[in-house]
């Protein structure tokens, strides 16, 4: 498939998205998602990050495999989960599951300060690669625990898991600075909700569930905690 098809399919994808939007906005509490989120979501090349026999399908509003029993997650959920997290440039942005590497690209296309954990060190590197080959220079990435976060690199302005653990890990909340915001999937495999965490100046933790969601686990792994 050429270039100028694949900038034809992510246009149709983000009206998809401004669609999705208009059709959850009882539930996310508005109609639209922000601009620069939305210019980022239709400048990152999505087909870039997904496996090659699933290019032709990159700009599906789907969630789609990527390996190792993970998903790149669906474009209206990035999305949105973006818009939540009210970015500004420069802002120190941590990505809890890297995957093929496409939210830290929508991220850094925001000009964020990205720094995402990978525990899969397979899917760290291709991320490594892919971000590289498009060009984005503004993400670190890890291979580790994302229950712990990154506490060498932290604290940070927000923060985004796009693997869904049972209840968010408290290494995160620690990590997460005042004034900050947090985007988590959390719960069961077939409860899961989006929540919105946020953290006053005085550093109090304010919850709030935004929509049912699906999400791969969070790997679980034995933790002396």
């Amino acid at each position: 498939m050429e270039d100028g098809q694949f900038e034809a399919l992510r246009a149709v994808m983000v009206e998809e998205i401004l669609a999705h939007t208009r059709l959850a906005r009882a539930e996310i509490g508005k109609e639209a998602l922000a601009e620069a989120v939305m210019r980022a979501v239709g400048s990152v090349p999505r087909h870039d990050f997904v496996p090659a026999e699933l290019r032709v399908y990159a700009y599906a509003d789907t969630p789609l495999p990527i390996g190792h029993g993970k998903t790149i997650s669906q474009p209206f959920i990035v999305a949105l989960m973006t818009d939540l997290l009210e970015l500004a440039p420069g802002a120190k942005v941590l990505e809890i599951g890297t995957g093929l590497g496409y939210q830290a690209a929508v991220l850094a296309a925001l000009g964020c300060e990205v720094y995402s954990v990978e525990c899969i060190e397979e899917l760290s590197a291709e991320a490594a690669k892919r971000l590289a080959q498009a060009g984005y220079k503004n993400v670190a990435l890890k291979v580790g625990d994302g229950y712990y976060g990154w506490p060498e690199r932290g604290p940070f302005d927000r923060i985004i898991l796009t693997a869904a653990p049972e209840l968010v890990p408290p290494p995160l909340f620690a990590q997460l600075k005042p004034g900050g915001r947090m985007v988590a999937p959390a719960g069961m495999q077939n409860s899961q909700q989006l929540m919105l965490v946020e953290k006053d100046a005085r550093g109090r933790l304010a919850m709030r569930e935004i929509l049912p969601v699906r999400f791969s686990a969070l790997d679980p792994v034995e933790r002396d905690d």
